[in-house]
């Protein structure tokens, strides 16, 4: 089978295989002129790993019922008599369910960080594992003084205390999109730090630039394709 080649576009760093490339980047919008051959340096291994994409399934389904126990009962307490037993049956579904999730995402996380960071101690996810540790707690106790269809100050304060912590992983895990994009490798003691290329300037264009180009493009293509057929026919 044959190996997939891939770009990069130079100012904002998307990559993406070269035979989905269309006329402009799909991110940043500017002209095709603007990507570069990339060859991706993680392993096979680590990538198959991470395009499992666990660790992120497993955020979204603690996420969802985090949200879902305040909110419920707050609706619950200011319409008491709307559809009451599904209410309750949806919020105790949520609860004893939510700390399972939240221990998949846990042991997902510690996964995801030692294959893409080949380590948990860096300043960045020390700060989420204590988050996790504070969330798990919070949700074991929530479990322990859940009683249907009884939703007391204290469990409201617990179950908003959950949703402000997911808050704080969501806003930390954030600043880790950035891991991707082109930065500086600085290699153990001993030796020099080692920084990319300098890309290359790109000359910032309107919208209207951009599509006049990439209409100067399609109509030298049409042209080329003309030129073509007329040789062809004679």
């Amino acid at each position: 089978m044959k190996e997939e080649k891939l770009v990069r576009c130079r100012p904002c760093g998307y990559v993406m295989k070269e035979s989905e490339l269309g006329d402009v980047c799909p991110a940043c919008g500017l002209p095709r002129d603007v990507f570069e051959p990339y060859r991706e340096k993680v392993s096979p291994g680590r990538l198959r790993f991470l395009a499992l994409d666990i660790h992120p399934i497993a955020i979204h389904l603690s996420q969802t019922f985090v949200a879902l126990v305040p909110l419920l009962i707050i609706f619950h307490h200011l319409f008491p008599d709307f559809e009451p037993t599904v209410i309750h049956s949806v919020i105790a579904f949520s609860v004893y369910l939510f700390p399972f999730t939240l221990v998949l995402s846990a042991i997902s996380g510690y996964a995801d960080g030692l294959v893409r960071f080949k380590t948990i101690t860096t300043p960045l996810l020390l700060k989420k594992i204590i988050l996790s540790v504070i969330i798990i707690t919070l949700a074991a106790i929530q479990v322990i003084v859940f009683r249907k269809e009884s939703y007391p100050w204290y469990f409201l304060l617990l179950s908003l205390g959950s949703l402000a912590t997911a808050v704080q992983l969501g806003m930390l895990g954030k600043h880790l999109i950035d891991v991707i994009l082109p930065g500086t490798l600085v290699l153990r003691s001993g030796k020099k730090q080692v920084t990319p290329a300098e890309p290359a300037k790109i000359p910032k264009m309107s919208p209207e630039e951009i599509a006049r180009r990439v209409q100067e493009k399609q109509a030298a293509k049409a042209g080329a394709r003309k030129e073509n057929e007329t040789n062809d026919t004679e």
